[in-house]
């Protein structure tokens, strides 16, 4: 079981399996702190810890499962449109993305129209709330797993070097979930971008469900830019918010 250990390759593919992770962790963080801001602050800590928790464990009973992740490559049937194989992971894809799009529509439209009414059906039930946030996590990091754990499963060859890199992943997103969750609380504009990433992401998964494949790196690369955009824009608030000197002072 340990004798990985000594293998050099195991560890290179060890480092780079944990980098992967956390980069395409990136998309469930921002989910996880869209949901998580829906509930009070004395549960969010808690729902982050949990909802990760749940993330890493799903994550390695995919890696657990490889039998049943090679078969959702395999073909399920054609569209007799267009003559296109339909995969499981196809599948999954596509009501990922279709979840996705709902979720961050139903969520901008909550931030720009007021809370309103889910809010206060939210402070009703928070049990419920608390419990179907967990739900949700837990689901949809399945779609995004799907993708990193097929090219664990190709770049090594070892359970446990696969296993350990989701481990270290999920680590680094625990300490990274709460600042981010507190800085788009902060900053309301911050939460309406990181809603739109997800309608991004949504209509990415839709198209890779669709057989239409959508590299993450243009992804990544909209998301630094308008996050840099954000920042700047934040700045010139603060400074505008300072205010200037009276005039003739």
């Amino acid at each position: 079981m340990f004798d990985w250990m000594a293998s050099p390759e195991a560890w290179a593919a060890l480092a780079t399996l944990t980098a992967l992770e956390i980069v395409l962790g990136i998309d469930n963080i921002i989910f996880l702190t869209i949901l998580v801001g829906r509930l009070p602050p004395e549960q969010r800590h808690s729902a982050r810890v949990l909802g990760l928790g749940l993330a890493m464990i799903t994550r390695i009973m995919l890696l657990v499962s490889l039998a049943w992740v090679a078969k959702l490559t395999h073909p399920l049937f054609v569209v007799p449109v267009g003559g296109f194989e339909i995969t499981g992971r196809d599948l999954v894809l596509l009501l990922g993305g279709l979840f996705l799009l709902v979720k961050a529509t139903l969520e901008i439209h909550a931030a720009v129209e007021g809370e309103g009414d889910k809010a206060e059906a939210d402070r009703a039930v928070p049990h419920a709330a608390y419990v179907g946030t967990l739900v949700q996590i837990a689901i949809i990091d399945i779609v995004f797993s799907l993708d990193s754990v097929i090219t664990a499963v190709g770049m090594a060859n070892d359970i446990p070097v696969m296993v350990l890199a989701v481990i270290a992943a999920v680590a680094v997103m625990m300490f990274a979930a709460r600042p981010l969750g507190d800085f788009v609380d902060r900053h309301p504009t911050a939460k309406v971008l990181a809603l739109a990433f997800l309608v991004m992401i949504g209509t990415a998964l839709i198209a890779e469900g669709c057989g239409v494949h959508v590299h993450k790196a243009y992804l990544y690369v909209a998301m630094a830019f308008s996050v840099s955009v954000e920042m700047l824009n934040i700045r010139m608030r603060r400074n505008s918010q300072g205010g200037s000197p009276p005039a003739g002072a």
